[in-house]
Formats: C-alpha cells, sequence, structure tokens
C-alpha cells in the first residue's frame, strides 16, 4: 500500500461550519489528499439521501452513514446493519401513547408516523438545513429494512425507552430529538469493514470527527482527530486535536498529521 492513507471525515461541525457550509479551504485539502492517492472517505450519522450534496462536490465514493449501519464502497453497498423490526414496531406505540413523533429511515427515503408539521419534527430537522423533510406514511417500517430512526422528545425522555428497548442505542443530536440505532452500533464498526476490505494498515488509517457519535470512531481509528469544536470528552479520546471547524480545522489537522505540506 506504500505511503498512501485513507480519512474518514464527519460531516457536520467537522467539514461543514455550523451554518452548514463547507469551508473552501477544507475543500482544497481534500482535492490535495485525493491527488496524493489517498482514500477519502465520510463517516456520519447522516442518511445517504442527506449528503448526496457533498458526496457530488468532493467526489467521494465511499461513506459510512447512519453511524455504521449503512456502509458504501466506491459505489457499492458493502455492509447493513438494520433496526429489530419488532422491537421498533413496539417503541413506536409506546412512542404515541406518549406523544412522542418517530421517523422511520432506510437508504433512500424517511417518513414520520404522524403528519410532519409536529412542531418538534420541524424544529430539529431545519436544524440540518437539509433539502429533504420527512412525509407522513405510518407503515414505512413495513417491508423494508431500516437503518435507523428518530424520536422525538424532550432531553431527558429518553431515558424510559432506553430501559425499555435493549435493542437498541440511543444518542441524542438535538434538545428534541434522539438518534435509534442498532445496539452496538457504530462509525468504528463501519469504518473496520472499509479498511478491511481495502487492507490499510491502522498506521495509514485516519479519523475527524467533533460529536459524541465519533467517540468509537475516535477512540478505534489510530490516527484520530478531534475539532477544536469538540466538547472535551470527544477531545479526550482522540490523538491529535486540531482548530475549530471555523478555523479550517480540516487544513490545520492534515497538517498536523503530517498528509499536507
Amino acid at each position: 500500500m506504500g505511503e498512501k492513507s485513507v480519512i474518514f471525515f464527519d460531516i457536520d461541525g467537522t467539514l461543514l461550519r455550523e451554518d452548514k457550509t463547507l469551508p473552501t479551504s477544507t475543500k482544497k485539502a481534500i482535492f490535495a489528499l485525493k491527488e496524493e492517492g489517498h482514500e477519502v472517505a465520510i463517516a456520519t450519522g447522516r442518511a445517504p439521501f442527506m449528503f448526496e450534496d457533498i458526496r457530488e462536490e468532493l467526489d467521494i465514493q465511499t461513506y459510512v452513514s447512519y453511524n455504521g449501519q449503512y456502509v458504501v464502497l466506491n459505489g457499492d453497498v458493502l455492509y447493513t446493519n438494520p433496526l429489530h423490526t419488532e422491537a421498533l414496531i413496539r417503541l413506536t406505540e409506546e412512542a404515541v401513547s406518549h406523544e412522542h413523533p418517530v421517523v422511520f429511515m432506510d437508504h433512500a427515503d424517511m417518513k414520520a408516523n404522524v403528519p410532519p408539521e409536529h412542531s418538534f419534527i420541524t424544529e430539529s430537522i431545519d436544524s440540518l438545513k437539509i433539502a429533504h423533510f420527512p412525509a407522513h406514511d405510518p407503515h414505512y417500517y413495513k417491508g423494508r429494512d431500516l437503518y435507523q430512526s428518530l424520536l422525538f422528545c424532550p432531553e431527558g425522555s429518553e431515558e424510559r425507552y432506553e430501559r425499555n428497548y435493549p435493542e437498541f442505542d440511543f444518542i441524542r443530536w438535538h434538545p428534541l430529538s434522539v438518534d435509534i440505532l442498532p445496539k452496538g452500533g457504530s462509525k468504528a464498526i463501519g469504518i473496520e469493514k472499509i479498511v478491511e476490505k481495502l487492507g490499510y494498515p491502522k498506521e495509514r488509517q485516519y479519523a475527524f470527527g467533533d460529536g459524541l457519535n465519533d467517540i468509537e470512531m475516535l477512540s478505534e481509528v489510530y490516527n484520530s482527530v478531534a475539532m477544536g469544536n469538540a466538547v472535551d470528552k470527544v477531545q479526550s479520546v482522540a490523538k491529535y486535536v486540531t482548530k475549530s471547524v471555523e478555523e479550517d480545522g480540516i487544513y490545520h489537522g492534515l497538517k498536523l498529521v503530517g498528509l499536507l505540506k
């Protein structure tokens, strides 16, 4: 493999600023990596349909999406880890009784079990500044694999679901919403599937992230870089800490680890 490396980038707070724009320095750095022959990939909690524009702009065809549940290598699906359907149905029934909406997500789309104008849904989804918004289909879970769901509930109220549904992990990403993921699934597992296939040694593996859902990734990947805007808990598990995304953190981080001169 020589001196070529594989580098995984989170999206929100890592590639993208808080206002969801891509710094010019980041785009230039990504293309500089590619020109050097390195493999550039994305590792995100987002669904594949939520970052098509970024993949197109950066010409990236390899990605870990849904926090490791749907993994694509060079445009082909490499690994999937769907949610436990029966447990999800039970959880949804309980959520309905507490007036907590649920959004079902597969690789291609997402649908809400209530009319999506619900204030919890609009406020949290709008914060992502994406073009997609869930339509209403309470039976979208039927006959298809789902890789993530969104549970919309105020902070603290997810605890009852954590107790009642051991089949899932719950990760809060907004004051009104948590991700529902298969138990034990993580970006780290998705990355492992890709590097096993590509054959990069651990010393040539890099990952950049900033969020709580990046902790496993930054703990497992040999050359891990936390953004300067990451919370202390995330920075503490990384090998390196770069500047914030607002301060050209990707560019400076790639220089810090020696991938860019």
